[in-house]
Formats: structure tokens, sequence, C-alpha cells
């Protein structure tokens, strides 16, 4: 069985970049190209709260692994996702770091965000970057009654491929990641809540007692 904290720390690295980027249907025009769309919804994008399904794909495509929970983001830099099925995990990133937490193991491992997630994605939750200037953007057409999107990283050191951006009617629909592990990574979004209040002490991190601790 895979243990869920390698699929998280590799998936990781590149989903940020997609729930900074469609979370709203706000400055959305239906006659706007999907890059345009893009471009407004990091404008727009200040919290944002969603449950999640995430699904590891092996090389021959079938489903290896899948997990639920739910999200929470309040830029800049803080993030939250509580993995509730099968296996419970806490990762909360604030003040430039990273907690691991594993309920199961009983264990936290500490990173800096630059560290855990790629430093093209730790600049676009830093505040507004150029998508010009750090990706390749491609118009993927429909499928599955989502418009898709497609980034690939300039930065030939980035540790994931590429991003595969779903958008519902302006809303965020689902992703794809595929990373420099050969690992492929599905996410589909519902109950997505822009901008919501969202309360500063959830993105703080409590070591539990009896925990054991790791910095990186």
């Amino acid at each position: 069985m895979i243990h869920m904290n390698m699929i998280n720390m590799n998936f990781l690295r590149g989903s940020l970049i997609a729930l900074l980027l469609f979370n709203s249907s706000a400055g959305f025009s239906a006659g706007d190209k999907p890059v345009q769309q893009l471009k407004a919804f990091l404008q727009s994008s200040k919290s944002l709260t969603a449950d999640f399904k995430q699904v590891l794909i092996n090389e021959a495509g079938n489903p290896m692994q899948s997990s639920t929970g739910v999200f929470y983001l309040q830029r800049p830099g803080k993030f939250r996702w509580d993995y509730l099925k099968p296996f419970q995990q806490q990762i909360i990133s604030n003040a430039g770091k990273v907690w691991f937490y594993d309920t199961d193991l009983e264990q936290v491992t500490i990173k800096k965000l630059d560290e855990s997630v790629g430093s093209t994605p730790a600049l676009l939750l830093s505040g507004d970057v150029s998508l010009e200037e750090n990706y390749n953007m491609e118009d993927q057409g429909v499928d599955g009654d989502l418009q898709w999107i497609k980034l690939v990283p300039k930065n030939q050191e980035s540790s994931f491929k590429y991003v595969l951006i779903g958008l519902d009617k302006g809303s965020l629909g689902g992703m794809e990641l595929s990373d420099n592990f050969g690992q492929l990574t599905r996410i589909y979004f519902s109950n997505v809540k822009l901008n919501p209040f969202i309360k500063p002490g959830l993105f703080e991190f409590e070591t539990p007692k009896g925990a054991d601790v790791f910095s990186e």
C-alpha cells in the first residue's frame, strides 16, 4: 500500500498553481479565452475553501490510491489540506514553512515552503507573478464538460512536467499533475467557495503531545 505522505509530498509540488489561479468566477466573461480567465482568477483570489478528491494514477492509467478531504487557502502564503479518508493527515503552510502531520505515524515534518512546493509555486503564493514569464500556456479544449488549460513551467529545474487545469463555467473543477517522478495525480473539487472568511487560527499548527518532530 502506498502511504499518503509520499503521495501528498509529490502532489503539493504542483497543486498550488491550480488553487491559486482557478478559484473564482469573478471577472469571468463567457467570451474570454481560457488564458484570459486564468489571469482574472489570479487577481481575484484572496481566500478559498473546497472539498476535494485526490486520485493517484499508475503508468497503466489505473487508479492506485484515492483520498478525500477539505482544502483552505488564504493569500499570501497560507494554506491547509485536511486529508480525512482513508488516512488522516494535515498539511499546513504559514510564515514560509509547511507542517506535515501524519496522524497514524504520530509524526510531524517541517519544511521551508520553497523546498516543499518548488520555487515557482512559492512565488505564486507570495503575490502576483507574470504567467508569461513562468509558464508556457496552451488551451486544451473541452473534455468532460471542463475547459482545460495546460501550464508547462519554463524553469527546467521545476519538480513537475505540467499541470492541467479544468474550468467549469468559470469556476475550479479539476486538475491533473504530472511530476518528474513519473507520477500522475488527478484532483476533483466540489463546494468551492471564493473569498470566505477563514479564522487565522486555522493556519496555526500546534504539535500534538507525543508526536515525533523532524525539521528539514
